[in-house]
């Protein structure tokens, strides 16, 4: 029986995507992420069982959520990822069903995410310079990201997304070399301006990608891809032939609030409204106290009423002082 329920915030927008972390830790340090460091990470007993993360996700399907991405972290490093995402793509009402993820562990779980429903990926990747990779992410492994991308384009993941987390002064020069892998494998490129969330993220060099990912478009003779328009963050371009090819998240020079569709598990459970404010429904705590599905669902219907209707990165930078990490991306 097809879901008929929705869920609607106090602007009118409709919530039907949820981002659901599975774990806090990663086994790379981004500078933009996490910092040196860094051990303050959630005791793995504070993290939701798989079974307990499934049940609390059928609760936000039973409310019209369609579309769920796996995240972190880096999901790939919790154990069972695998059969956790059968749990969630067999729920009635799971549209879609995709990941998040650094590849650095891909190509050996690739096959078995593919078998388990997850037909999407995005990768974040930031450079093909080996040296800046490192310099970036704490770790000389960029042959094991691209060994990863390489399966999991055999394998039949489609569309594969790679992030690329733009900086000023440490990766705007090796795009192109980016760009040109990202076409030739016929994956999709996309440039994310750095946002201030947590310490690293405001001490990251901001890039306006608006006027940056127009020029490259221009470069490579891509085109608008209208299409797309509304159905997320992103803004994309093609080759013409209706195949999406190259895009930009711009959450800081042209914000996209008005059309947010989505919020987040954190891996205890916790939901999160928005990236760019504080707010958090300690909903696995609920679960583990002994609420009903009822009651969570009334609590979840309570908390999208007061989704916040936009962030203020710009005016308010300071805002967040939680690490994206500790969120899911």
């Amino acid at each position: 029986m097809s879901n008929k329920k929705r869920l609607i915030d106090g602007f009118g927008r409709q919530i039907n995507y949820l981002r659901v972390s599975v774990t806090d830790r990663c086994d790379l340090r981004c500078s933009y992420c996490l910092p040196k460091g860094f051990k303050s990470f959630e005791e793995p007993a504070h993290w939701l069982s798989h079974e307990e993360m499934a049940r609390l996700v059928g609760v936000f399907v039973s409310l019209g959520i369609a579309k769920i991405r796996l995240t972190g972290g880096e999901p790939l490093t919790r154990k069972g990822i695998a059969d956790f995402a059968a749990m969630v793509s067999s729920l009635d009402g799971v549209e879609d069903l995709s990941l998040s993820t650094n590849a650095t562990r891909l190509s050996g779980q690739a096959q078995a995410l593919y078998s388990a429903g997850i037909r999407r990926l995005n990768v974040s990747l930031d450079t093909l310079d080996k040296a800046c990779f490192a310099s970036i992410t704490g770790r000389d492994c960029l042959e094991d990201v691209l060994a990863g991308l390489d399966v999991a384009k055999s394998v039949g993941f489609k569309p594969i997304k790679l992030n690329c987390v733009v900086q000023s002064g440490v990766n705007v020069e090796t795009l192109h070399t980016l760009f040109d892998y990202s076409l030739n494998n016929g994956f999709v490129l996309r440039l994310i301006e750095t946002m201030p969330v947590g310490d690293t993220g405001r001490a990251a060099g901001y890039v306006d990608v608006t006027q940056l990912g127009a020029s490259l478009a221009r470069k490579y003779g891509l085109l608008p891809h209208l299409d797309d328009a509304g159905a997320g963050p992103a803004r994309y371009w093609s080759r013409g032939d209706g195949l999406v090819n190259f895009g930009v998240i711009t959450p800081r020079s042209q914000h996209f609030c008005e059309r947010c569709n989505r919020v987040r598990l954190g891996a205890d459970g916790t939901l999160y409204l928005c990236l760019g404010h504080e707010d958090s429904v300690p909903l696995g705590t609920m679960l583990r106290d002994g609420a009903s599905d009822s009651a969570i669902e009334s609590e979840i219907l309570s908390a999208i009423s007061e989704k916040p209707e936009r962030h203020y990165f710009n005016t308010q930078p300071d805002k967040v002082v939680r690490f994206m990490a500790q969120t899911g991306g």
